[in-house]
């Protein structure tokens, strides 16, 4: 454990280490045996919690659920306009029947330019909740996190779920999240790691993944609204922003970002780790081990 915090009972339930990638989705029947032999690992690696990333079904969180037996499985993030609050109310409930407790659900409202639907987020979400809490054998709100970056939503998150689930925040935005929530809310940021002691070469990698990202005003106004300028955001981002965004650097430069997470309030962080080798799989292993020696 990488700090002597006590641990919250949201720790105790989902780690206080997780692992997110978008990779953990099984494409072929050969990623399927990948998959399967990669999250038992994370499971025997001593990880709490894995999170199938980027926009998740619960078709996907099946196959983790499947192949381990005490880890849990969340969604980072599932959008509410590509599945409805019934259909998804459903699945889960035959997830719950085959793997009880086990199940996070991860919901959040995607971006303008990627959701055609996308219109009045909260008041979207509000009705979401609602539906999915009116459906038979619903999941209680506190096996549920939202996405939640901005003030109105992290109060829905800590009313109407267990807590928030933010994706690519600074240790500033926790703390800030950590008092929109109040203390007892479950608090999971996802940490982008780049575990690379050339700090030129993890910054380059860095760099390759947030570009999109910066193309998206949802994450750029929450950056603005932390200090961030526009300047930040040319070429990929500023050295200013990288630094603190990512955990780059050798593995105690890592461990002391993740403590400043846990300083701020987090109980759990969603570790991405980027892969260093464009040759390697897209599954990163060596980097999910390496992360469980320095922090688990």
């Amino acid at each position: 454990m990488t700090s002597d915090a006590p641990a919250s009972r949201h720790t105790r339930t989902y780690g206080r280490i997780g692992i997110w990638s978008a990779a953990l989705r099984p494409t072929t029947p050969e990623g399927r045996l990948e998959l399967s032999d990669a999250v038992t690992e994370l499971e025997d690696l001593g990880y709490g919690t894995v999170w199938s990333g980027g926009s998740p079904s619960l078709e996907d969180a099946a196959p983790l659920l499947e192949a381990t037996s005490r880890i849990k499985v969340a969604t980072g993030i599932l959008s509410i306009w590509e599945h409805t609050a019934e259909t998804v109310a459903a699945q889960i409930a035959d997830l719950e029947f085959r793997h009880p407790g086990r199940f996070l659900l991860g919901l959040g409202v995607s971006h303008d330019a990627l959701a055609p639907q996308y219109a009045r987020p909260y008041s979207a979400m509000v009705a979401y909740l609602d539906a999915l809490d009116a459906a038979p054998d619903a999941l209680p709100a506190e096996r549920r996190v939202l996405a939640a970056l901005g003030p109105k939503m992290l109060h829905l998150a800590g009313d109407r779920a267990v807590g928030a689930h933010p994706y690519l925040v600074t240790p500033e935005h926790t703390a800030q999240a950590r008092e929109a929530l109040g203390p007892d809310a479950f608090l999971a940021p996802e940490l982008t790691v780049v575990l690379e002691p050339d700090l030129d070469r993890a910054r380059t990698v860095a760099r390759a993944m947030l570009g999109f990202y910066l193309t998206l005003p949802n994450y750029t106004d929450n950056l603005l609204r932390l200090g961030f300028a526009d300047a930040d955001f040319e070429n990929n981002g500023s050295d200013r922003l990288l630094d603190a965004l990512f955990a780059l650097g050798d593995a105690d430069r890592v461990r002391a970002k993740a403590e400043e997470y846990y300083a701020a309030g987090a109980d759990h962080l969603a570790l991405q780790a980027l892969p260093t080798n464009e040759e390697q799989s897209a599954l990163p292993r060596a980097q999910w081990r390496a992360l469980a020696k320095a922090l688990l």
